[in-house]
């Protein structure tokens, strides 16, 4: 090493080189930024469409398409979860009901329950399916815990408020091949025109080890998933818990009352 390479130097070579690249790092977060959070709304536009029907994985429409349907046929509203009732002063586009539940200002300790979930926002996101100016049908986040994580989705359902449209799993943890089965198209497939509620809209809703019966004969049923029985019996206490008086149960209570 060259004399003139002194140990200060050494030091403010190595201070010079960190600046510059966390100035580097910072500048291309900065810039990256909207891109991300354009990116962060399209998945939840997509995944919303999934569990609609309007659109499948199969990768056949393209994101502009996507996009476009999801202006055209879904509306979303911030609801107050223990009243039901629409929070009209709080932009949807803007609201990430994960991380307002990861707030404490935002959130409340959940009641023990059969979801696994340790603390619940005090509001929450609904998106409706529209035809114009009718309402066809609704689409509810959901999340519960399955074997191995926690199991984050949207459940569609008709305007009746019963019977499924389709659901959409997006982020866990499950294991490959088994319960993360829990995002193959073929198993979804078999909720739609099931009912997760019974006629007193009380959550019925079940995964039945050994084989559901058809939609007309076993309506409150799907199949498990083998080899899976602990993330299907986490899919089904996730459905219930969200229908019910703690999730969503309040706001569809309202929107019954509003048809």
């Amino acid at each position: 090493m060259p004399k003139n390479f002194t140990t200060g130097y050494n030091i403010f070579f190595a201070a010079a080189v960190c600046v510059f690249w966390s100035i580097l790092v910072s500048a291309s977060a900065v810039s990256l930024k909207d891109r991300q959070e354009k990116n962060r709304q399209f998945d939840k536009q997509r995944n919303v469409l999934y569990a609609t029907g309007l659109a499948t994985p199969d990768g056949e429409m393209s994101r502009e398409d996507m996009m476009a349907t999801y202006k055209e046929k879904i509306r979303a509203y911030v609801i107050e979860r223990k009243t039901g009732k629409v929070q009209d002063g709080i932009d949807a586009a803007g609201f990430d009901q994960k991380t307002a539940t990861l707030d404490a200002k935002q959130s409340m300790a959940a009641p023990k329950n059969i979801a696994g979930i340790p603390r619940l926002p005090n509001n929450a996101i609904v998106y409706h399916l529209v035809d114009g100016e009718t309402v066809e049908g609704l689409v509810l986040p959901i999340v519960g815990r399955g074997l191995w994580s926690t199991m984050y989705g949207y459940l569609a359902l008709d305007a009746d408020t019963k019977t499924v449209r389709g659901v959409a799993f997006y982020e866990h943890k499950e294991t490959p091949g088994l319960g993360a089965e829990i995002e193959n198209p073929k198993w979804t497939a078999t909720w739609k025109g099931r009912e997760v509620v019974d006629d007193a809209f009380k959550p019925v809703f079940n995964v039945k080890k050994g084989g559901a019966g058809s939609v007309a004969e076993d309506p409150h049923n799907v199949d498990s998933i083998t080899g899976a029985t602990l993330t299907s019996v986490g899919v089904a206490n996730t459905v219930q818990f969200w229908l019910g008086e703690h999730g969503f149960g309040p706001y569809l209570e309202t929107f019954r009352q509003g048809r």
